[in-house]
């Protein structure tokens, strides 16, 4: 039975990343109320449907995306239940063929190993490298449900809090794509 721990609206008593440290102090500076759980290592979306229940909400879905050459680099956060084309993503935003990019840059780039990307992920992204892509479907719901930055940590949050309040505080303007 995957483990999924009682709701907590506090960050966690002990810190696993320096990315879930930072994603917590800021959701504090900001004044953003969360819900969160413990759970077991979540990699899949699948993995999610046990935290989805717990929460009461849809957990996104968020890809890590880059060109071939690996110059360009993309956060592409979409519904959880939707596939992912890479085609239309690419036609969606006027760029080139975009694949998932390689699991060191995204440890690297932004913090987290597979299955834990976030928009938190922003907060190490200083010289906005990685561009924020919303699928037009996520921005539409009231709840946004992501990594914290681990793949043992997850939150609930206000969707418009994330795109209103958390991205400006890191200087990133998201583009928002139909797909």
């Amino acid at each position: 039975m995957f483990f999924v721990s009682d709701i907590y609206t506090t960050a966690p008593s002990e810190f696993k990343t320096v990315l879930q440290e930072k994603t917590y102090r800021a959701l504090q500076d900001l004044h953003i109320p969360f819900e969160r759980v413990d759970t077991d290592e979540a990699i899949t979306m699948e993995d999610c449907v046990h935290i989805d229940k717990k929460l009461d909400m849809k957990m996104i879905k968020t890809l890590f995306l880059c060109n071939r050459q690996q110059t360009a680099f993309y956060l592409f956060i979409t519904a959880g239940d939707k596939p992912f084309k890479s085609k239309e993503f690419s036609n969606s935003l006027g760029v080139a063929r975009v694949s998932f990019a390689p699991a060191d840059l995204m440890e690297k780039m932004l913090g987290t190993k597979i299955g834990a990307a976030t928009v938190f992920s922003a907060l190490l992204d200083k010289d906005n490298a990685v561009q924020i892509v919303f699928d037009k479907d996520v921005i539409h719901d009231k709840w946004y449900g992501c990594s914290d930055g681990t793949t043992k940590g997850y939150i609930k949050l206000n969707t418009a809090q994330v795109i209103h309040d958390f991205l400006p505080f890191v200087n990133h303007i998201p583009s928002i794509i139909e797909v």
